[in-house]
């Protein structure tokens, strides 16, 4: 399929015709155990390492459920500091890396409190890739089972304003995942088919060429020298999920 050209509605209509044999997706969010661990889950094996802090987009392939899938991982941003500009350059190189784009956007939000300084670095980071992404992304919540008998509709609606918004720019599209069940995952193929419902109500893809017409430096009013103190990530202070740090994995490969 040419570069930027749409998915074909009519192959879409109806759950049958919407089946994707292909299906691509770049992961996005904070430098925790959260974001990499959903790829792991959705390639099926541990592919994207948690033990170092990454500078570098990942892409891995596998077949799940019969689909070929591609996930990208790509940098995490941090908590409480600016994100250095190589980072948010190596973070949009991630939509091309799943030629002619990615079907979605995995938002990865982890349950805990979110405030307006979170809000703030989410739509930072985002809006990196232009107003479009938004209509391609789905919040994919990790770490529910720290709710316990509280919903997920419960808890969105007590985190308030900032939460909301998030949720309104994607259309209120969201998925809770479990990652802590291993081999085949019951959700996994949930997931995939709220994909394609994306890409039916969307009429598409993702193009990433659509960004270069309105592209804008990044960090305008950043210093690039200014010195990175922490690399690594935490999770946010009060957060209450006691998660570990989330390290830096290794370049992607030329496959």
């Amino acid at each position: 399929m040419p570069l930027g050209q749409k998915e074909r509605p009519e192959r879409l209509k109806g759950h049958a015709a919407s089946y994707l044999p292909d299906i691509r997706l770049v992961v996005l969010g904070w430098r925790w155990p959260g974001k990499s661990l959903t790829g792991n889950t959705i390639i099926g094996r541990e592919e994207f390492r948690l033990e170092r802090a990454a500078e570098f987009c990942v892409k891995r392939q596998s077949e799940v459920q019969g689909r070929q899938v591609t996930v990208v991982d790509t940098p995490g941003w941090f908590s409480a500091q600016d994100t250095p500009p190589s980072y948010k350059q190596e973070l949009v190189r991630g939509a091309s890396l799943c030629p002619p784009g990615p079907h979605a956007f995995l938002l990865v939000i982890p349950v805990g409190m979110f405030t307006e300084v979170d809000r703030a670095r989410l739509e930072e980071h985002v809006s990196l890739f232009g107003e479009a992404v938004w209509k391609h992304t789905i919040v994919v919540f990790t770490w529910a089972e720290v709710l316990r008998t509280i919903s997920i509709e419960r808890y969105i609606r007590r985190e308030g304003k900032e939460l909301q918004w998030v949720l309104e720019k994607c259309k209120r599209r969201y998925f809770v995942i479990n990652n802590c069940i291993y081999g085949e995952h019951p959700q996994v193929g949930r997931l995939m088919e709220r994909v394609e419902k994306v890409v039916v109500e969307e009429g598409g893809y993702y193009n990433p060429e659509e960004l270069k017409k309105e592209k804008k430096p990044l960090d305008e009013n950043q210093n690039p020298a200014r010195e990175v103190r922490e690399l690594g990530a935490r999770p946010k202070q009060n957060s209450g999920l006691g998660l570990s740090k989330t390290m830096e994995v290794e370049p992607v490969s030329s496959e």
